[in-house]
């Protein structure tokens, strides 16, 4: 699995998902190219919570688009294997969404992205009886500092807009054209945020089938997103 969310969550159609989309329509200005132009990137991100704060799924979409890789990527120092490093940062996600609310605008959105996120990374740890990092050696001041401008771009231009509902539309696609013990399974972990043995429950079948779904699921969805996304062949969705 590669080691960071990816736009599945963010861009599923509203019927199927109930935290994590987005779509062309998500931040409504006549011209997205101007607004941006003189927003500053933390101006944009706040514009886009206040937006989920008043509901906006596909506004929290955006953001999830937007931060998914670079969170991935420093979570992947506290969490050496990539599969666990996707399933905490999906975790932190849907934290932080649901700890929308009490967001106030004090820091940036993304600093307060990072320290869920670290914090969801620490409690695994310790859950999985291994030793989580201090403060000291992980301080949330490099949330700020990380350099990951090659993978951020400004989520608000036209094209990207565009891209994103491109994405979205052969997400759905791809997820229409799965055998169906591939699709709930993918439904389950993804968009209800079941754990592995939840999904084996529902599904009743064993833990090493229901990882074979989703594994097969994101093959299938990854193969179909790679024209769109340019990533190499060994990088999933």
């Amino acid at each position: 699995m590669d080691a960071t969310l990816t736009p599945l969550q963010a861009v599923l159609r509203p019927e199927r998902s109930d935290i994590l989309r987005a779509s062309s329509n998500a931040v409504p200005v006549k011209d997205p190219g101007k607004a941006t132009a003189q927003m500053s990137e933390r101006e944009v991100d706040q514009l886009l919570v206040e937006r989920a704060q008043r509901g906006d799924k596909q506004a929290f979409g955006l953001l999830v688009t937007k931060y998914q890789r670079k969170l991935g990527r420093l979570l992947s120092r506290l969490i050496r294997d990539p599969a666990e490093v996707e399933d905490v940062a999906q975790e932190a996600f849907i934290k932080a969404y649901r700890a929308l609310p009490s967001f106030r605008g004090e820091s940036a959105f993304y600093t307060w992205l990072y320290r869920i996120g670290v914090n969801t990374a620490k409690n695994y740890l310790v859950s999985q009886g291994r030793r989580a990092p201090t403060s000291t050696e992980f301080d949330s001041e490099e949330a700020e500092n990380f350099d990951d401008s090659d993978n951020l771009r400004d989520i608000n231009t036209p094209e990207r807009l565009l891209l994103t509902k491109q994405i979205g539309e052969t997400v759905n696609a791809a997820m229409d054209a799965l055998p169906e013990e591939l699709r709930t399974a993918i439904m389950l972990r993804e968009l209800e945020g079941m754990a592995y043995e939840e999904i084996a429950t529902v599904m009743d079948c064993p833990i090493g089938t229901v990882r074979s779904r989703i594994f097969r699921a994101r093959e299938a969805i990854s193969e179909k997103l790679r024209p769109l996304l340019d990533t190499a062949p060994d990088k999933r969705w």
